[in-house]
């Protein structure tokens, strides 16, 4: 449990790292797009090695196709009520809106990896790799904008890591409810992970990418896909 914990805490981190730099400095809007067109290409990567692909070898194809639809459409509805707050952008709300929506992407991305501690896999490189790339560009905008709608960077920074942290515990979750149910809901909560970042992807990483970096989010998408393939393969 201890190591869920940390590496939960690893993964995590991303988050606060990307605020603070975000209440740092404005940062290039193409940088940005490029980033989180690697960040989406890995997470592409970690959904069909990581998630789907070990979901079907542990509980088989039912759980996985269930989780994947439950996965899917509590993103779905969870992304409205998101938007119903404001959007994820900074310039409608007071940042509420932008908290809400990394913990929507951030807890199942998480759980995954105590699930993989819990069934004696070891922590998945490429899946943490991924997490890390993604949470940075959301981050850094997020608090960028935040900062310019005159919120102080204490209250920024602070809001961040309470993210952060509940992410990371995500992680503890994952790893207590997988050793306590067993394979079946393993590959459900893989399913369930699938399914809603393939959702997030769709709807709103990729497109993001793509307005702010023109075509290079194309190459680099494809450029953190191979990356994260890689770091599957080896691991």
């Amino acid at each position: 449990m201890l190591s869920a914990l940390v590496w939960g805490a690893l993964a995590a981190s991303s988050l606060v790292i990307g605020a603070a730099l975000g209440v740092v400095r404005r940062w290039n809007t193409r940088l940005i797009g490029v980033v989180l067109g690697f960040g989406a290409g890995a997470l592409i990567s970690s959904v069909s090695f990581e998630l789907v692909q070990e979901g079907l070898a542990a509980a088989g194809g039912l759980p996985v196709a269930l989780g994947l639809a439950a996965g899917a459409l509590a993103f779905f509805f969870g992304d409205r009520g998101v938007e119903r707050l404001g959007g994820r952008s900074g310039a409608k709300a007071a940042g509420m809106p932008l908290l809400l929506g990394a913990f929507l992407d951030g807890v199942p991305e998480q759980a995954v990896l105590g699930i993989g501690l819990a069934a004696g896999e070891g922590v998945s490189i490429a899946l943490l790799v991924a997490i890390f790339v993604s949470n940075l560009p959301e981050s850094i905008g997020s608090a960028t904008d935040m900062r310019a709608a005159g919120t102080k960077s204490r209250t920024i920074i602070l809001g961040w890591t309470l993210v952060a942290a509940v992410c990371a515990l995500s992680t503890v979750g994952g790893y207590v409810l997988s050793a306590l149910v067993g394979d079946r809901f393993t590959g459900g909560i893989d399913g369930f992970a699938a399914g809603a970042l393939l959702v997030m992807l769709v709807s709103a990483m990729i497109p993001e990418a793509t307005r702010k970096a023109g075509n290079i989010a194309g190459l680099a998408a494809v450029l953190g896909f191979a990356v994260a393939a890689g770091l599957s393969a080896v691991a």
